[in-house]
């Protein structure tokens, strides 16, 4: 039996300032979220971008977002820790996309059921806010092939083909 995990809503705040709610924010049919726990996981979130810029230049249907995950105790320094994030960016398709979360962390890793908080996660989520594959860690070979496996399957699940829902969840 298949579980069927969903995106919990949480509110988050692009480095553009914008305030958000997720899942409702992500504006693709098919989304990559990357989610970081550690300033030191932006490594692994960057190995990810080549692979998602070429994938999303052939699909306009999916889009792709970096989530920095950050306790609840660095909150009341968010316009700090947000504004030397988008400093050293100061690309605008990148300020957007990148989606900070402040508060409780469970509230992101328990419903999506990420054990893991040493790496990354990166996690697959249609339109409906349900997951469809998840892996952690940086840009790896297998991984991608894995991911683009899903993202195969999702575009013929919403075509109306008999495709089978995988990944490492």
């Amino acid at each position: 039996m298949t579980r069927h995990i969903v995106f919990p809503t949480v509110s988050a705040r692009n480095l553009q300032g914008l305030d958000v709610v997720l899942p409702d924010a992500f504006e693709g049919r098919r989304n990559v979220v990357i989610v970081a726990f550690q300033r030191q996981h932006q490594s692994l979130v960057d190995s990810w971008i080549p692979w998602l810029v070429e994938q999303s230049a052939a699909d306009p249907d999916l889009r792709f977002y970096e989530l920095p995950t950050i306790a609840r105790m660095w909150a009341p320094v968010r316009r700090f820790i947000d504004g030397g994030m988008a400093s050293a960016i100061r690309v605008p398709a990148i300020l957007q996309r990148t989606l900070t979360i402040y508060g409780d962390v469970a509230r992101i890793t328990t419903p999506l059921e990420i054990t893991d908080r040493s790496t990354v996660a990166v996690l697959l989520v249609d339109d409906s806010a349900g997951v469809l594959w998840s892996a952690g860690g940086g840009f790896d070979q297998a991984i991608a092939a894995e991911l683009g496996r899903a993202l195969d399957l999702a575009r013929e699940d919403e075509s109306g083909g008999e495709g089978e829902r995988t990944g490492r969840s």
